[in-house]
């Protein structure tokens, strides 16, 4: 047997079709809609296709699809980057005006209508200002400025990206230095801009520290460009690898007028990239002045002192001749004296006087007849010659 069983069901069409009027009257008006661009696309039909997103600490909590038509987009794009000095990217938090719309057969969307651009900036700023507040908390803002420049800063690894034009200013400013100077900068690239600019950095900065070579200081180099372009050198995460970092940091980011977090716990920071390069320059400078002064100073003293040493040494010399004439004369008065008693004690003076020495076979002087046997052989010496002789009886004086 066979059992139908009824249900109550609607088509999907039905289903939908439903959910637009619903969404439709709950949203029959343009509202202002605060979210992340998460993704953009610009098709070559002129219009533009958004995901727009929201995420909280444990993740992504919401997202849309939105569009903007391309009547609406050659308008809306131009303008935003005049004020922000970006282009619309992914990353950015906007406000958005826009209409919510359902379709049966794509769901929902949000129709974009217009975007304020100083939303942007000011959701920029705050971030900013919540970082400095944190940093500050955490006592990481002067912990740089703890570190010690070397006196002559030679080894120097520079973060940039390859092509940029910062850093082009930056090499040519010191390979062309006036004094000549030599100094060998090394380049780790990195991302300067971007979402992902943060983590490409501090990635930079790991290689440096863990390469096992010696560094001086780090510089961080990125020429002039859009606020949200920057805005990444205000993120916490690499300010505060920045301020704890081993080495001492030099930042040059953007314009005179661009100052980030970064430059705010850096060791140093200046305007732009060529003025980092002519601050290094200056030290050099500063320290060859140092030296040619100090060499001059020197060079004053040395030929000072050379002088008055030479005065004392032509003093000395007239001395030690006079004293050497002096005691030359004493001397060859004594060496008179002496000859005179030496040739007094001439043995052979004294043998002319009628005396007479007796030495044995060796040449030693016979001074008794102790030790002495008859048969020993001996010599006895006068003034006019020498007698052989040989021992025949040894006889001591009755006395001993």
């Amino acid at each position: 047997m066979t059992v139908t069983m009824e249900k109550e069901f609607i088509d999907l069409f039905e289903l939908q079709h439903m959910l637009k009027q619903g969404v439709e009257s709950l949203f029959p008006n343009r509202i202002w809609v605060r979210a992340e661009v998460s993704a953009i696309k610009a098709r070559s039909g002129g219009h533009c296709y958004m995901e727009l997103s929201q995420s909280d600490q444990k993740g992504l909590i919401a997202k849309s699809s939105a569009i903007i038509w391309s009547s609406k987009y050659r308008f809306i794009a131009p303008y935003f980057e005049s004020v922000t000095g970006s282009p619309l990217q992914e990353g950015l938090v906007i406000l958005v005006q826009v209409q919510v719309n359902f379709s049966e057969m794509y769901g929902m969307s949000l129709i974009i209508d217009d975007i304020n651009p100083e939303f942007s900036l000011g959701e920029k700023e705050q971030e900013r200002q919540r970082t400095i507040e944190r940093l500050q908390k955490e006592g990481l803002m002067g912990l740089q400025k703890e570190l010690e420049l070397p006196l002559l800063p030679y080894r120097l690894a520079v973060i940039s990206a390859s092509d940029a034009a910062g850093y082009r200013d930056f090499m040519r400013h010191i390979e062309e230095n006036p004094y000549g100077f030599q100094v060998e900068p090394v380049l780790f690239p990195a991302l300067m801009q971007g979402a992902d600019c943060p983590a490409s950095i501090i990635s930079a900065l790991d290689r440096i520290v863990d390469g096992g070579e010696q560094w001086d200081a780090v510089l961080i180099l990125r020429g002039g460009g859009a606020k949200l372009d920057l805005a990444c050198f205000d993120d916490y995460e690499l300010s505060a690898v920045i301020a704890q970092y081993p080495l001492p940091v030099l930042t040059a980011i953007g314009h005179d007028q661009d100052y980030h977090v970064c430059d705010m716990v850096a060791h140093e920071f200046l305007k732009t990239p060529t003025a980092l390069a002519d601050y290094i320059i200056d030290i050099y400078a500063r320290e060859d002045e140092r030296i040619s002064s100090c060499e001059s100073r020197i060079r004053l003293a040395l030929s000072n002192r050379i002088y008055r040493e030479e005065a004392l040494l032509d003093s000395l010399t007239a001395r030690i001749k006079g004293g050497f004439a002096l005691k030359i004369a004493a001397m060859e008065s004594a060496l008179d004296v002496l000859q005179t008693r030496i040739q007094a004690a001439d043995p052979r003076k004294i043998l002319e006087r009628g005396y007479a020495l007796a030495v044995d076979a060796d040449g030693v002087v016979l001074r008794g007849v102790a030790g002495r046997s008859a048969g020993d052989k001996f010599s006895v010496m006068f003034a006019d010659g020498t007698l052989q002789a040989e021992i025949t009886a040894v006889v001591p004086s009755q006395e001993c």
